[in-house]
């Protein structure tokens, strides 16, 4: 055997990643498809070891949890021996470190769906287990049938309240609380569907926005395919126990369109992004969002009359979008681009982090990468993040995880792992849509629900 003083090139890349200590086995491969065989042993630096041997290392999920545990707030050591054209080669041990902070997070939802554009095609809700690699469809289009399912979204990563939109001729939004309630798709007070909803922490009411949303196709870009814009879009508050719209509010002015909101974890403040109306689609790249925040009072269901600007699209002529405040109010995580606010189809699209007990906000050049960063969300004690990013291909979004230490930097982020992952990954044509963590499994009925939908049974929303 042939000794190298170097890593082993291995896909996905886990050398030196933090991974919490109830996460799924990290299975990789060569990255070189001309290996054959891959064995790799796993020692822990407080004790225990695993072995596995194949064409890609494939750990045992009990023996994998079970070092875990053992090395909780330690690491772990990789020694990697592979085989190419009948001549095994060794490689330098890399380590990857096992926090000791808490997932507290069964799981994640998100939406699967193909990079498709004027089709719906196939795609679905589905929720998967982080410490094994169990999935489960929470509905599939198939069910609906063939409407755009828009992505689940839980309070506080806690499902028992949820809500997702359906999109079509016969849509409806979805509120999951003590049951299921649909919602008419659209108000004609508002004159768009309820849509990026998020829910204040206290369960009564959910923040979304109203847009009238279309797309193009860039000509002369070579690394952009296509443009989402808004003709129009407002921000409203909707009250769940008198299905109520809170509007005609500061944040709903004529000429500008306010998209993206997010509540602060105590739920005194509603960030949104707000930017001036353009001639559309002419001048789409001169769309530019500010982020900002305006006060909300629980008691009465309203909103302030004074809208504080946090990141000025028109001092720095960028763009804000997504705003994700952490649960333990010390950050808020968003995403910047050029222009616009549908950043999945920005390469340039990254994360950035805003301390707002200091007001200083940076690029998470940590995990950012010279192709898309978007659609992040954090797990309830704040120190675990997702998100997702095209850095692969450029094509498909996938999911990556990291935490931000007590110092506020991220980790170097890892690759939602799959059993067998270079092969998962390969043969998946579809991108993860607007993941979150989930505290425990979705509990419900998918075909009761399937059937809910397809019936005429909806509740009308009141504007006030």
């Amino acid at each position: 055997m042939t000794k190298v003083n170097q890593t082993p090139e291995i896909y996905p890349d886990y050398v030196g990643v933090t991974i919490p200590v109830d996460i799924a086995p990290l299975n990789f491969a060569m990255a070189d498809d001309a290996f054959a065989t891959i064995d790799v042993e796993v020692k822990g630096t407080k004790g225990g070891s695993i072995h596995a041997n194949g064409d890609y290392a494939d750990f045992d999920v009990d023996e994998w949890h079970q070092l875990l545990k053992q090395n909780k707030g330690g690491a772990l050591t990789f020694a990697v021996c592979a085989k190419k054209d009948g001549q095994w080669t060794g490689y330098q041990e890399f380590t990857v470190n096992v926090s000791d902070e808490p997932l507290e997070a069964w799981g994640i939802t998100y939406r699967r769906i193909p990079p498709s554009y004027e089709m719906y095609s196939k795609m679905g809700l589905y929720q998967r287990n982080l410490s094994n690699f169990d999935e489960e469809a929470l509905l599939v289009n198939t069910q609906t049938p063939n409407q755009c399912l828009n992505c689940h979204t839980a309070n506080r990563t806690n499902p028992d309240q949820f809500v997702f939109h359906v999109r079509g001729n016969h849509g409806a939004t979805a509120i999951g609380k003590n049951g299921i309630e649909l919602l008419k798709a659209k108000n004609d007070s508002l004159g768009g569907s309820m849509v990026y909803p998020y829910w204040h922490p206290g369960g009564r009411y959910c923040a979304f926005s109203t847009n009238k949303t279309s797309q193009m196709f860039h000509t002369n870009m070579k690394n952009k395919r296509i443009e989402v814009y808004d003709s129009s879009s407002d921000v409203f508050v909707y009250d769940t126990e008198t299905h109520t719209v809170l509007g005609d509010t500061i944040i709903m002015k004529k000429y500008w369109a306010e998209n993206t909101p997010a509540f602060s974890p105590d739920g005194k403040w509603l960030y949104f992004t707000t930017a001036k109306r353009q001639i559309y689609p002419t001048d789409y790249d001169k769309e530019k969002y500010s982020l900002c925040r305006i006060s909300f009072d629980e008691k009465t269901g309203k909103l302030g009359e004074q809208v504080d600007t946090l990141q000025s699209a028109e001092s720095t002529g960028k763009s804000y979008t997504w705003p994700r405040p952490s649960y333990d109010g010390r950050y808020l995580m968003y995403t910047q681009t050029d222009f616009g606010y549908f950043s999945i189809w920005h390469p340039e699209a990254d994360l950035w982090l805003l301390d707002l007990q200091t007001g200083e906000t940076r690029p998470m050049t940590e995990v950012n990468s010279e192709r898309t960063e978007s659609w992040h969300n954090w797990n309830v004690n704040s120190r675990w993040f997702l998100f997702t990013s095209r850095r692969e291909n450029g094509l498909y979004t996938q999911i990556y995880l990291s935490m931000l230490d007590k110092q506020g930097q991220a980790t170097k982020p890892f690759l939602l792992p799959q059993r067998d992952p270079k092969r998962y990954y390969r043969e998946l044509l579809y991108s993860f849509n607007t993941p979150d963590f989930t505290s425990k499994p979705v509990d419900y009925d998918s075909y009761q629900t399937a059937m809910k939908l397809s019936g005429k049974e909806r509740v009308a929303t009141k504007f006030q």
